[in-house]
């Protein structure tokens, strides 16, 4: 297999994926802000124009991070981080789900039009980003909420996917110039919990 990735935070999800599980594989760096993403070379590989792809040894390419995630979850050992009883996976998935659309999506949005780096790719709208800045602090209040049970992790007692969802909202956060609210106490300790595990940093060259 041969994964090709960029630093994106998509692509940092497929990193830390791999990172928790043990998991190695030649990695070939695909430059985004040079723009080899729309390549020829590359868009032979994802016509999307997107990072990671995976290619595997017949040649198939799957694309899309979590498409990427649960195949090495399949084929590779190390910890379930999709959960490993019925009940796991479905509170997991449930979880994953709530963090890509509820939270991932609102800081993705601000980031698409308020980043230099998508003003081709996208009619950025102000007032839009500033609506959604506004949607995202809400959201990281129904998020502290959530954690008021006192779970350490995302989706239950586990490190698990939904956790690497929200690493990577972390790092959007980080590029947007957008903390935590210090008061937002529950999601301080996951941010803090998450950002001291071995994965953290890792970002995608």
């Amino acid at each position: 297999m041969k994964l090709y990735n960029g630093m994106s935070p998509n692509g940092m999800r497929v990193v830390v994926f791999m990172a928790e599980k043990g998991i190695d594989l030649p990695t070939t760096p695909i430059d985004i802000m040079a723009g080899e993403t729309r390549s020829d070379a590359y868009l032979k590989i994802n016509p999307l124009g997107e990072v990671p792809a995976l290619e595997l040894d017949d040649g198939q390419i799957i694309t899309e991070s979590i498409a990427i995630c649960r195949y090495l979850e399949a084929t590779q050992g190390g910890p379930a981080l999709f959960g490993a009883s019925p009940k796991e996976q479905a509170v997991v998935e449930m979880w994953n789900r709530r963090m890509e659309l509820r939270v991932l999506s609102v800081i993705g949005d601000v980031g698409r039009h308020e980043f230099a780096l998508f003003k081709d790719r996208y009619e950025q709208m102000p007032d839009y980003a500033a609506s959604q800045r506004r949607l995202f602090t809400k959201r990281l209040q129904w998020l502290d909420s959530e954690l008021a049970d006192g779970r350490p992790f995302i989706a239950g007692d586990k490190f698990s996917a939904a956790d690497i969802t929200g690493m990577a909202v972390l790092r959007i956060c980080m590029f947007s110039q957008t903390d935590i609210p210090a008061d937002l106490t529950h999601l301080k300790k996951w941010e803090n919990a998450v950002k001291s595990r071995a994965s953290w940093p890792q970002m995608p060259s």
